[in-house]
């Protein structure tokens, strides 16, 4: 009798990473088509706004991580011996959600922020740039809300997929037409 729900869950997977699938290769068809699009000149400190953004994300995240680990000490869903040594009683997996988003943030967004310093010390920038900066951040927002709300996997991977290919276009660009 397990088998039938087993199958269905099996399917219903499918489907989802199908789906993100089909919504990393559309999404990055439609970012290539706005990247290699017509450009306007504009003043890269329009990046220092995105730029801002991604902190204020990277810090509200930040702040998540001390609010719920100290929370679910204070309600005992997770132990103190935990945060000693990281291995004895491992909280649930959810309470951790917060560092681990934390510490993806300080990932692949150090490129963004490079990217952007450098448009704007060179001084180069167009208006796709400032486009592709926003759509990065708007991106990661996305990330960050599905793996700390839901972990819906297939969700996170297409928001992932599409917020690094937004970076790598914003990298290509860059190279291509930047007066360095």
């Amino acid at each position: 009798m397990d088998e039938i729900p087993k199958a269905a869950a099996i399917g219903s997977a499918k489907r989802q990473q199908t789906v993100a699938i089909a919504v990393l290769v559309l999404g990055s068809a439609a970012l290539a088509a706005l990247a290699w699009g017509p450009n306007a000149a504009i003043d890269p400190h329009a990046l220092i706004k995105p730029m801002l953004a991604l902190f204020a994300l990277t810090a509200a995240v930040w702040i998540a991580i001390p609010l719920v680990r100290n929370w679910a000490v204070a309600t005992r869903r997770a132990s103190r011996k935990y945060y000693l040594d990281y291995r004895t009683n491992p909280p649930e997996e959810w309470i951790e959600r917060p560092a681990r988003a934390y510490n993806n943030l300080l990932q692949a967004p150090t490129l963004f922020y490079v990217i952007a310093l450098l448009m704007i010390v060179t001084p180069w920038a167009d208006a796709i740039q400032i486009e592709l900066a926003w759509i990065f951040v708007a991106l990661r927002v996305l990330h960050a809300g599905i793996y700390i709300g839901l972990n819906h996997l297939p969700s996170r991977f297409a928001a992932f997929g599409l917020s690094s290919f937004a970076l790598w276009e914003m990298w290509a660009r860059y190279a291509l037409h930047a007066p360095y």
